[in-house]
């Protein structure tokens, strides 16, 4: 369809819409033509396009021709990942919803909003995967059995058992250890290019854990090969509740005849800064690991390293319920 078309169309419509309405016509029709044309589109053109598409308003009103645009297979094809078809077949359980087929939804639109809102079980329930719902940007959980756990297939250390509100099949439960490792890995290649990824270590406590409290974990991103991005952070998560309760003298305490406020200023400074984990929208709790830019699209075959550790204090520790390691996009809270 070439620009005149196009823009005639655009006309057509605003006696019947509007020209409120207008330039998010020309956005789906512009998007219809780059496909007609071949020609790539920007990932923030696509982000853009989506939220409009997504938006419950403005459909009705705007005609046939703008919906029909909306809802285009060929449309939704784009958003999805261009590796998704081989995604899919590594299913473990892959949803029938037409009932016409056992491996298809209705349309593409379809398929990208369940990738959205329902992580995909791959690779012999081993990994999930997702879509980043405004960007269509790749997201990925690697399960506990995929990390590796130091003492993990030991029983007295770590015992593996089934929880209904996991996604995976098992969960790690820590017995009790004082040599703290896990490690987990996945390919660039696997990521979205261009895109900033955060990794988030996802767990539970159990009732009676302990040997977390005031004790700090390193953990760490980096590539394999490279300087690995560490932090300490604390995987107590009731430590943010009460520190978000912790009361500070407003005045200086004196004790023995030695003025201690500075040192509870330092003190509450300190711990302000601790970083603990917060609730997810699933009832777990997760706790950031660090940070990897993707630049991808260069044939890169790097591996990406993600580590928790706490080795050095040799104090023992339990109760922690391991589901895994999400890499997904980076938000930025603003």
């Amino acid at each position: 369809m070439c620009g005149y078309c196009r823009s005639e169309q655009a006309e057509k419509m605003k006696g019947r819409i509007g020209c409120s309405l207008v330039y998010w016509f020309s956005i789906v029709m512009d998007t219809c033509w780059l496909l007609d044309t071949g020609t790539g589109m920007e990932t923030e053109q696509l982000g853009q396009t989506i939220r409009v598409v997504l938006r419950p308003t403005g459909l009705a009103v705007v005609g046939s021709t703008f919906k029909s645009a909306a809802e285009s297979d060929a449309v939704w094809e784009r958003f999805l990942p261009s590796q998704y078809k081989d995604i899919i077949t590594r299913a473990v359980d892959f949803p029938n919803l037409t009932r016409s087929s056992s491996s298809s939804f209705a349309s593409k639109k379809q398929l990208y909003l369940w990738l959205s809102d329902h992580p995909l079980l791959i690779d012999q329930g081993t990994k999930s995967f997702s879509l980043e719902k405004s960007s269509g940007r790749i997201c990925y959980m690697l399960a506990a059995r995929n990390l590796t756990i130091v003492w993990g297939d030991t029983p007295s250390y770590w015992r593996w058992i089934s929880i209904p509100e996991s996604r995976f099949s098992e969960v790690a439960e820590l017995i009790n250890v004082c040599w703290l490792e896990i490690r987990g890995k996945i390919n660039t290649s696997m990521l979205s290019p261009n895109t900033t990824y955060a990794a988030f270590f996802v767990f539970k406590s159990t009732v009676g854990a302990y040997g977390f409290e005031y004790q700090p974990t390193e953990v760490a991103v980096g590539v394999s090969g490279s300087e690995s991005e560490t932090q300490s952070v604390y995987l107590d998560p009731e430590g943010g509740q009460r520190l978000q309760y912790q009361i500070v003298p407003r005045n200086p305490v004196f004790h023995r005849g030695f003025s201690i406020g500075n040192r509870w200023r330092q003190r509450t400074t300190s711990v302000c800064d601790r970083k603990y984990p917060k609730v997810r929208g699933d009832g777990w709790v997760e706790i950031e690991m660090g940070e990897y830019f993707n630049k991808g699209g260069g044939g890169e075959d790097e591996e990406l390293e993600m580590s928790v550790m706490e080795v050095e204090r040799g104090d023992w520790k339990s109760g922690l319920i391991v589901q895994g390691i999400e890499i997904r996009p980076k938000v930025v809270d603003k």
